[in-house]
């Protein structure tokens, strides 16, 4: 290999991990955005995240605490 070719190689590496970097935070929003679309088209319909034959409904448990003051 020459040093052109070299020198080429490097700049074409380097160009590509720079768009690399900018491309990366939309390719995470997109995939946020598509997450957060589909939970809330789940909560539109009213099903559970992870519906199945053995789904159960979701226990709540309420909890107080209760202090003594002299």
């Amino acid at each position: 290999m020459t040093t052109a070719q070299t020198e080429g190689l490097i700049g074409m590496l380097t160009v590509l991990g720079i768009l690399f970097v900018l491309v990366l935070p939309s390719v995470i929003g997109i995939a946020r955005d598509r997450r957060i679309d589909r939970e809330i088209r789940e909560a539109e319909q009213g099903r559970p995240k992870n519906a199945g034959p053995q789904a159960q409904p979701r226990r709540r448990y309420f909890t107080t605490t209760v202090t003594h003051h002299s």
